[in-house]
């Protein structure tokens, strides 16, 4: 096996392992960004979950409405963390209308963060 066979062998094997890390970088976001839409929705799910149990209705004021909704034994057990990072913002006490969401991600303009069709949650 000459030099030059091997130098080709070698740059060959960095190109593909340069490849599996874009990919699997890339495998990461998309994971991190499914996580955090599932998070917004089960936050969601729980505040609505919380409304039809109470007959509260869209765009009522509930004093402490985050506290109602997650905490151990609750709706949702605990406060969500975005896996990417990103800060979650709660419309605190405000129920939201249907297709609004009550837990938003920071990351959401940037990384899309945000699920595209929330309207029937």
């Amino acid at each position: 096996m000459t030099l030059l066979e091997m130098t080709v062998v070698i740059l060959v094997l960095l190109t593909l392992i340069g490849v599996l890390f874009f990919g699997a970088k890339a495998w990461k976001r998309g994971s991190d960004r499914a996580i955090c839409i599932m998070r917004i929705q089960a936050v969601q799910k729980g505040l609505r979950a919380y409304c039809n149990l109470y007959g509260i209705d869209p765009g009522a004021t509930v004093p402490g409405l985050r506290n109602q909704i997650i905490g151990p034994g609750k709706f949702v057990e605990s406060i969500p963390l975005c896996p990417a990072g990103g800060e979650y913002t709660f419309d605190e006490d405000h129920v939201p209308e249907m297709g609004e969401l009550y837990m938003k991600c920071s990351l959401a303009g940037t990384e899309g963060h945000e699920p595209a069709n929330h309207a029937d949650w």
